[in-house]
């Protein structure tokens, strides 16, 4: 007969890894989503360091369905995270409080700068892929139109 601590143990152990393995495998394999970005205008082939699509509506409508198809089971639904990855609406937080308004353009060409690097690139971490690169997935129309759908769903503190 087993002790009663020790099969304690054991369920506790195998409680944890089944709900681990869980976590670790509920997004599956995911597809990324084509993009259509058919009227943004283009951007041309040079990667730019800031949105050129900053309040324009139809790259708002564009952003929102691209966003919701393909970064929405990380960074949550209508963007508002559900804890695994970070929380996008945030992205820029860091530059709303600047009063000089030169120092906060740069600080928002800063961020768009870092948005463009994660999403073309990745990240990567001590070899295991917290995000997927999106370069050659999406064009930059499609990230720049993602990022001004993120801008309309900000949360201003």
């Amino acid at each position: 007969m087993q002790h009663p601590i020790r099969t304690l143990f054991a369920g506790a152990a195998f409680a944890t890894a089944a709900l681990t393995s869980m976590i670790a495998y509920a997004h599956g394999n995911v597809t990324p989503q084509a993009v259509d970005t058919t009227g943004l205008p283009s951007v041309g082939d040079k990667w730019l360091d800031q949105n050129p699509y900053r309040g324009n509506k139809l790259a708002l409508k564009i952003g929102s369905s691209a966003y919701n198809q393909n970064c929405a089971r990380c960074h949550g639904l209508e963007a508002i995270t559900g804890g695994i990855a970070p929380d996008l609406r945030k992205l820029d937080r860091d530059c709303f409080d600047i009063k000089n308004d030169k120092k906060k353009q740069a600080c928002y060409k800063e961020t768009d700068n870092y948005f463009l690097t994660s999403i073309r690139h990745g990240k990567v971490r001590n070899g295991a892929v917290y995000m997927p690169p999106f370069e050659g997935v999406f064009n930059q129309e499609a990230m720049w139109a993602i990022k001004t759908y993120l801008e309309d769903r900000r949360e201003v503190k």
